[in-house]
């Protein structure tokens, strides 16, 4: 039995409590104590500059950091995750926000934000009970490379202003109208804050690549903090935070009023959410642990999300840099998820005074570093060379996303993405089958293998359903009439029907008639018991079955209509 098939079986009896943290070693301890301070110092600052994103106080981002990594921690099946929120998160609820009438910087967005996590988390829950893990993975790769790129070049330039100094235009919205109006006040830009902005950028990139160990957000950080706090750049026009309030969250309650508008963007984010933290928890699992759960995942997600509304957390999500740090830390456990939560803890009741003198430069330029990564051209090349198709939803999607926002872009993914599978399941799956030398049955175009005189005799790979039937029918019957003379018998190989639905009883009767009309007899060659179970129901197989074509094997189907066995 593979790693899979265990995290299955634990998902369908109900959630897990602490599952990476069984046979917990005593040795781990230091490993988990040391990563989860060092993706701590990440992902607290990060956290803080991704509020920013939403329009929201920057304790907001704090505050994620504490309950939904501890509800992750318990619950979920990634042993170095790291869970509180992104980019891609955070510029979805920025879009929810406002498209529910929740203005940016409004004096009490506490029960909107809890709204729309505790949305997030129920939409999350639902499809654990339905158990679509599997169905929300099957968005297209292709339509995320356009979103992420959407997402970075739109959170990058709405982040200008910050780097600048220069007030932020409330009227000036999507890509090039943020863009339009921020490039109208370069002359009006602060010096002082344009240095630290390219400054906090330069440290960011270069000890990313030079030094990937250290805690690069939280250097800028505490340079930003200095500069303001000893040298009074404050002083100089650098504009900085708004007072960040000390002690933990108090416990608040949603606006139900809100659910309707908030509804559709809820469930962008949730789907969002999900993917991220599977791609995360399954990128950075290593070889002897077991198989992420998409099931357990959504649940852990959904409860975090859930559990973390009540405290005026963000909706949460897996992060790659904070979870790289900590792998690249030697996290072993969650164990390490409960250290991050806890210093997050204590930043919210010892250090909050200490990050009034945060310039909103630094965020900014933290912010711009981790959305610029998202724009990835060495996918678009490789989807060039892969799928022009697929190039063309990924550039599509990203447009959208640049003109109409974030929301429309989900939107249009998702339905670009069902427009693919369709297009992929709509291709027939009928191979010609011919005798081969040992007896058997193989691809006609093997060496050696021998076709069947009078008798077409095909496989169907992968079976037959809605939207592949159709396409199948006329594959089959323009095969049938191009042969000379017309087959007899045309046998098909149904040993991949796992079930029948009564689009393809419909047209397994349409192909019989067909075939009927032209002189050929349609026999169902070792059709599995589930599907002759379904298609019992159906006249039209009973009276097939009883005419003896429905058989075992493509020689019984040969030899009950009288052609010779090759």
């Amino acid at each position: 039995m593979s790693d899979g098939a265990p995290a299955r079986d634990r998902a369908s009896q109900g959630p897990t409590l602490l599952p990476t943290l069984r046979g917990y070693r005593r040795a781990w301890a230091r490993r988990d104590a040391v990563a989860g301070l060092s993706a701590g110092a990440v992902v607290v600052p990060q956290a803080m500059a991704y509020a920013t994103i939403a329009g929201l106080p920057v304790e907001f981002g704090l505050y994620t950091c504490m309950v939904p990594t501890v509800v992750y921690a318990l619950l979920g099946g990634s042993r170095a995750l790291s869970m509180s929120t992104t980019s891609t998160i955070a510029t979805l609820s920025a879009s929810t926000l406002l498209a529910a009438g929740v203005a940016a910087g409004s004096d009490d967005p506490a029960r909107a934000v809890c709204t729309l996590a505790l949305l997030v988390g129920a939409l999350l829950v639902l499809a654990r009970v339905l158990r679509l893990g599997s169905l929300v993975e099957n968005i297209s790769r292709a339509v995320l490379v356009g979103i992420k790129a959407g997402v970075g070049a739109t959170v990058a330039v709405g982040q200008l202003p910050k780097l600048l100094g220069v007030p932020a235009d409330p009227d000036a919205t999507g890509f090039f109208g943020v863009l339009t109006s921020a490039l109208s006040q370069v002359g009006d830009a602060n010096l002082p804050t344009v240095l630290l902005a390219l400054g906090s950028i330069a440290v960011l990139v270069v000890l990313g690549r030079v030094a990937p160990r250290v805690p690069a957000p939280l250097v800028v950080v505490a340079a930003g903090i200095l500069l303001v706090a000893v040298a009074g750049i404050d002083r100089s026009g650098v504009a900085v935070i708004d007072p960040v309030p000390s002690g933990l969250p108090l416990p608040v309650l949603p606006d139900l009023s809100l659910v309707g508008a908030m509804l559709p963007g809820a469930a962008a984010i949730a789907v969002m959410a999900f993917l991220e933290t599977v791609s995360v928890g399954r990128g950075v699992r290593r070889p002897d642990e077991p198989q992420i759960d998409p099931d357990t995942e959504l649940l852990a997600n959904g409860l975090a999300a859930v559990a973390g509304a009540f405290f005026r957390a963000m909706p949460p999500a897996g992060g790659f840099s904070q979870t790289a740090v900590s792998l690249r830390a030697g996290a072993r456990t969650q164990a390490s998820g409960l250290v991050t939560a806890a210093l997050a803890v204590l930043v919210a009741l010892f250090l909050a005074p200490v990050l009034d003198d945060l310039p909103q430069a630094t965020l900014g330029a933290m912010v711009v570093v981790a959305t610029v990564s998202l724009i990835q051209v060495g996918e678009f090349v490789e989807l060039w060379r892969i799928n022009r198709v697929e190039l063309a939803c990924a550039v599509v999607t990203a447009a959208i996303g640049l003109v109409a926002g974030l929301l429309p872009a989900v939107g249009v993914g998702v339905v670009m993405t069902l427009v693919l599978v369709l297009r992929e399941a709509d291709q027939p799956r009928a191979v010609e089958l011919a005798r081969s030398p040992d007896g058997g049955w193989t691809y006609a175009d093997r060496a050696g293998a021998v076709r069947a005189p009078g008798a077409l005799v095909l496989h169907l790979e992968g079976g037959l359903y809605t939207a592949n039937t159709r396409a199948t029918v006329e594959a089959v019957l323009a095969r049938a009439r191009s042969e000379d003379p017309t087959p007899r018998v045309v046998a098909l190989e149904m040993e991949s029907q796992r079930l029948v639905t009564s689009t393809v009883l419909d047209g397994l009767a349409d192909l019989d008639r067909q075939l009927a009309g032209m002189g050929a007899a349609l026999y169902l060659v070792r059709v599995p018991a589930a599907a002759r179970e379904g298609a019992g129901a159906s006249g039209w197989f009973r009276g097939l079955v009883d005419d003896g074509r429905v058989v075992p094997s493509v020689d019984a189907a040969l030899t009950h209509a009288g052609v010779p066995v090759p």
